[in-house]
C-alpha cells in the first residue's frame, strides 16, 4: 500500500501543519491551450523524488485552460468529509471538474462534471477561478465573468458532499465589477477579494489601452463573512493596478495579510485598524528599459504566497524572470532575502545551467516552508504574446530555515518533452495540503 496514506492530512493549527510528513507526489494542472496540441487538458501527478509523471488524468473535453484548482476540504476552517475531491475548473470553458482521488490518490478519475450551462444558469457567472472550501459544507469559487464574458464580482457555491451548484454565494446585495483572488478569515469573519479584468479583455491578450478604458481594476474588498456582503472596498489606484493573488497570514488571529498588483509590479500590506482595513505599498518593482517595448518592462508580480509560519514571503516577477523571497517578521517592513533569476525577458543570465524559457510563475510551498515549486505558465494567450513558443517547466527551490534559496538542480519536469506533444504547467496542489489551502478557524 502507499507509504502516505498513515499521513495525517488535518492540522488544527499552524504550527501544527509545520510539522507535515514531507510530501512523495504532487498535483499539477496542465493545459493545452495555447501550444497547438488539440487534445484535453489534464492533471498530472508528478513523483516529488524523481521529478518524473507518473500519471495523467485527461479532462472529458479540449479547451478548458485548467488554471487553479482546489480542495474540498482543507485543515480546520470546513468540517465536512475528507480531503477526497479535487475542484479543477477549466478557466476558459467554464466547466468545473471534480476529481476523486480518495480511490487511488496517484490516479485520479474525473467524477463528474459542471457545464457551463448550469453555472449561468444556476449563478449567471462564468470564468470559474479561485476555489476554497467553506464553513457550511460549502466549496467556493470566485466568478470572474457574467454569461456575456463581461466583468462580475461574485462566487458560485457548490456542496461540498454532492458537488450540487446552490447558486451564488454572496446575499444579493452589491457586488464588485470585477473579481480575481479571494481568502478569508474566519475567525475574523473577513473575506477578502481582489480584481483582474473583463474577460472579454483579457482572453485575447494583454493591450494596454484596455487598462485605460477601465477594463482591469485596481481594487481590494472586504465583506462580511457571516453577511456575504462587501463591508468596504480600497482602490490601490494607479500604484496598485490589476491585483491578483491575495494571501492572509496563516494565523488565525491575524488581521493582516498582502496582495501583489501585477501591472504596477508592487506589493501591498493590508490590515484592520481602529475597525476598518488600510493598505499600504510596502515593495515595489522598478520597471526596466528594454529595445522594441514601448514602456519600461514591469516585473509583473504574478504568485505570491505566505510560508505556514508567517515568517516569509515569495512573489515571482514572471516578465523579469525573478523569484524572491523576504523576511516579513516586520510585516510592514520586508526585507529581502533570496532572489533566483529564472527566465525572463530581459536576458539576464538564469541561476542554472539550463536555458529556461519563460519566467517564473506560480509558486506552491510545501507546509514545512523547505520546498518552493514554480511554474512558468500565466495564461495561454499571455505566454504566447510575451513568450512566443514557451517550454514550460516545472522546478524545485529549496528554502534555507533562516532565510536563501537554491535552486534543486535534480528535480526539472520539461513539460514540453512528453509523448502528447508539449503542454503548460499551472497551479500544483500537494495532498497533504499546502500554504495557499490550508485556512484556520
Amino acid at each position: 500500500m502507499h507509504s502516505h496514506s498513515a499521513a495525517p492530512s488535518f492540522y488544527g493549527s499552524p504550527q501544527e501543519a509545520l510539522q507535515a510528513p514531507v510530501e512523495d507526489y504532487l498535483y499539477l494542472a496542465c493545459l493545452h491551450e495555447g501550444t497547438g496540441v488539440n487534445a484535453p487538458d489534464f492533471l498530472a501527478v508528478v513523483d516529488a523524488e524523481s521529478g518524473q509523471i507518473v500519471h495523467e488524468t485527461p479532462m472529458p473535453n479540449v479547451g478548458d485552460e485548467l488554471h487553479h484548482f482546489g480542495w474540498n476540504r482543507c485543515s480546520s476552517a470546513c468540517h465536512g468529509p475528507d480531503r477526497s475531491h479535487l475542484i479543477m475548473p477549466g478557466f476558459r470553458s467554464s466547466r468545473i471538474h471534480i476529481l476523486n482521488v480518495a480511490d487511488d490518490p496517484r490516479r485520479p478519475r474525473v467524477e463528474k462534471v459542471i457545464e457551463p450551462d448550469e453555472l449561468v444558469a444556476k449563478t449567471g457567472y462564468t470564468r470559474p477561478h479561485t476555489v476554497h472550501c467553506m464553513p457550511g459544507e460549502n466549496v467556493v469559487v470566485s466568478m470572474l465573468g457574467n454569461a456575456e464574458g463581461g466583468g462580475a464580482g461574485g462566487f458560485a457555491v457548490l456542496d461540498a458532499k454532492t458537488f450540487e451548484v446552490k447558486g451564488r454565494w454572496e446575499n444579493g446585495g452589491p457586488t464588485p465589477p470585477f473579481n480575481y483572488d479571494f481568502w478569508y478569515q474566519p475567525r475574523k469573519n473577513v473575506l477578502v477579494s481582489s480584481e483582474f479584468g473583463e474577460p472579454n479583455a483579457f482572453e485575447p491578450g494583454f493591450d494596454l489601452d484596455d487598462v485605460a478604458a477601465g477594463r482591469y481594476g485596481s481594487r481590494l474588498h472586504f465583506w462580511n463573512l457571516a453577511e456575504r456582503s462587501v463591508q468596504q472596498t480600497i482602490d490601490l489606484g494607479e500604484s496598485g493596478l490589476v491585483p491578483l493573488e491575495v494571501r492572509w497570514l496563516h494565523d488565525p488571529d491575524a488581521e493582516e495579510g498582502f496582495v501583489g498588483a501585477a501591472l504596477s509590479s508592487t506589493m501591498w500590506r493590508f490590515h484592520r485598524a481602529n475597525g476598518s482595513f488600510a493598505a499600504e505599498q510596502v515593495i515595489a518593482v522598478d520597471g526596466v528599459e528594454l529595445e522594441g517595448w514601448p514602456f519600461p518592462v514591469p516585473g509583473l508580480i504574478t504568485d505570491l504566497l505566505v510560508s505556514m509560519d508567517d515568517r516569509f514571503l515569495y512573489f515571482s516577477n514572471w516578465l523579469h524572470g525573478d523569484l524572491r523571497q523576504y523576511d516579513i517578521s516586520d510585516p510592514s517592513n520586508p526585507k529581502l532575502t533570496g532572489q533566483l533569476q529564472l527566465g525572463g525577458v530581459l536576458g539576464r543570465p538564469n541561476d542554472t545551467d539550463r536555458d529556461l524559457n519563460g519566467g517564473p510563475q506560480m509558486l506552491q510551498l510545501s507546509l514545512d516552508g523547505r520546498r518552493l515549486y514554480v511554474t512558468n505558465s500565466l495564461y495561454s494567450t499571455w505566454d504566447n504574446q510575451f513568450y512566443p513558443g514557451l517550454r514550460s517547466w516545472l522546478l524545485r527551490v529549496n528554502c534555507k530555515p533562516d532565510g536563501g534559496m537554491e535552486l534543486d538542480s535534480d528535480f526539472f519536469v520539461d513539460l514540453s518533452d512528453r509523448p502528447g506533444g508539449p503542454a503548460r504547467a499551472h497551479e500544483v496542489r500537494l495532498p497533504g495540503g499546502d500554504c495557499t489551502t490550508e485556512i484556520f478557524q
